[in-house]
């Protein structure tokens, strides 16, 4: 890909046409937390992540969402679900499902 600079600005046209690309990317949807309706903006694998959570405890969106938002402290709704999302599929992460995924590859080109 080649860069361009924007003539009278001297920034990157490049780097700044990946934001744009990256900031449409994500999806905007309407959830109800504690009762109240509002809206979200995640990235489509958020969105997925969210649903896998919510299909393997039984529970709605609605009702995923809220219990983050009750346990979260000063952040923003959006940050306390993409931290919750993180710590839920790190925790549920071991050496066997890590191996049985294929991750590590390094370790099977270089046995020590």
């Amino acid at each position: 890909m080649q860069e361009s600079t924007h003539p009278t600005s001297g920034h990157d046209a490049t780097a700044e046409g990946e934001h744009l690309r990256s900031a449409s990317t994500l999806i905007n949807r309407n959830v109800t937390v504690g009762g109240r309706r509002t809206s979200m903006r995640l990235e489509p694998a958020m969105w997925e992540a969210l649903q896998q959570v919510c299909t393997r405890e039984g529970k709605s969106l609605n009702e995923l969402v809220t219990e983050i938002d009750r346990q979260r402290s000063e952040s923003s709704l959006t940050a306390a679900i993409r931290v919750y999302l993180l710590r839920y599929f790190s925790a549920a992460a071991t050496d066997e499902g890590h191996r049985l995924a294929g991750h590590g590859g390094l370790t099977r080109h270089f046995q020590v």
